[in-house]
């Protein structure tokens, strides 16, 4: 049976997470150890948790590390349920060596101590998105550039005949001529170099479709975001896209301490 003190008893959580589990450790206001325990990283495993957390009293915060990696789902789940959301300085706790129950234990000591106090991004929301797409430009632009990269490589070293059809073109030119190429036989050392410049080619060439499809995406969305942003002088889609996924969708959860000032401003341009 629960009791009256217990009722009355103010519980502060804290999260160490993983791929797979997360390790819940729950505090009392005088920062006395009440349990720890693993639950799955699944909605399942979330909705336990937090039950598992509420049984030893009123839950007032949790502070869970990783919020934008592996505790991002239980963040999303707690933000549901209306509870602040504290990281807390993992760099310092690491510094002890590793140790799940303990890392758990010092996320809550942290929250309870006022250190952590930041809540974390609710990635529910437009940023979100920009974010997600945001990822996967990247990725072809960076992949984009070390086919090229490759490209002028094998040129470079490869045989002559075809150092002299190349020389003087353009990158752009180099790509198109390059994915028109027919090989021959590509055990010899000039067909392997036109087989391989002719497949980075046609690369470039896919990664050029994807990142022209991903701007399409992207410039309305990120203009529709931060229509303020989007319009000074020098702001493009790109600069705009990094600016708002690093305030992200909840800029007020910063404080107005100095180094935020900025961010905050750039959640000001998303109304």
């Amino acid at each position: 049976m629960t009791t009256m003190t217990e009722r009355k008893r103010r519980v502060t959580g804290g999260v160490d997470t993983h791929r797979d589990v997360n390790v819940v450790a729950a505090l009392d206001e005088r920062g006395s150890e009440l349990g720890v325990q693993s639950f799955a990283t699944t909605p399942a495993g979330y909705r336990a948790a937090l039950r598992w957390l509420r049984r030893f009293g009123t839950l007032e915060k949790v502070g869970v590390e990783g919020t934008g990696s592996y505790g991002a789902g239980l963040t999303r789940y707690l933000h549901s349920e209306v509870i602040e959301i504290s990281c807390p300085n993992r760099q310092r706790r690491r510094s002890h060596g590793k140790s799940d129950p303990v890392d758990a234990i010092t996320a809550a000591k942290a929250v309870l101590s006022g250190e952590a106090v930041i809540e974390p991004k609710t990635r529910t929301g437009k940023v979100e998105a920009i974010r997600a797409l945001r990822t996967s430009d990247r990725s072809a632009r960076h992949a984009r550039i070390k086919a090229l990269n490759q490209m002028r490589a094998l040129l470079l070293t490869g045989p002559e005949e075809l150092r002299e059809q190349f020389r003087g073109t353009t990158p752009w030119r180099m790509v198109r001529i390059a994915a028109r190429l027919r090989p021959g036989d590509p055990t010899t050392a000039v067909g392997a170099t036109k087989y391989s410049l002719r497949l980075l080619a046609r690369r470039v060439l896919e990664l050029e479709a994807e990142t022209a499809e991903l701007k399409s995406i992207l410039r309305p969305l990120v203009a529709s975001t931060a229509p303020e942003l989007v319009s000074r002088h020098g702001v493009g889609t790109d600069t705009a896209g990094a600016l708002l996924v690093a305030a992200g969708d909840n800029p007020e959860r910063l404080s107005d301490e100095p180094e935020y000032r900025d961010v905050r401003w750039i959640g000001e341009a998303q109304r």
